[in-house]
């Protein structure tokens, strides 16, 4: 996937996890880039060990199944950022 997609994939995929995770994340435009990107990273991953039951780092296409699979893995990013951090999301 190219350097385009994979900022249009991370704004999008970020944006919507940051809106349906409960508590207030900060961060800007680049954070929320990021994240989605990280998601992408983590749903791809998670799919390709549930579908192959090998854990091999991959990631989602730009497509509207791996915008899906990147929003999960940014949800799961938040709350293992939050989980980390000690940060309480109320």
């Amino acid at each position: 996937m190219n350097i385009i997609a994979w900022i249009i994939l991370g704004l999008i995929a970020g944006a919507i996890a940051k809106a349906i995770y409960p508590g207030r994340q900060g961060g800007g435009i680049l954070t929320t880039m990021i994240l989605g990107i990280i998601g992408a990273l983590i749903g791809g991953t998670i799919v390709t060990l549930l579908e192959t039951g090998r854990l091999q780092l991959t990631a989602a296409a730009l497509s509207i199944p791996g915008v899906i699979v990147a929003i999960i893995g940014a949800i799961v990013a938040i709350f293992l950022w939050n989980l980390f951090a000690g940060r309480a999301s109320y």
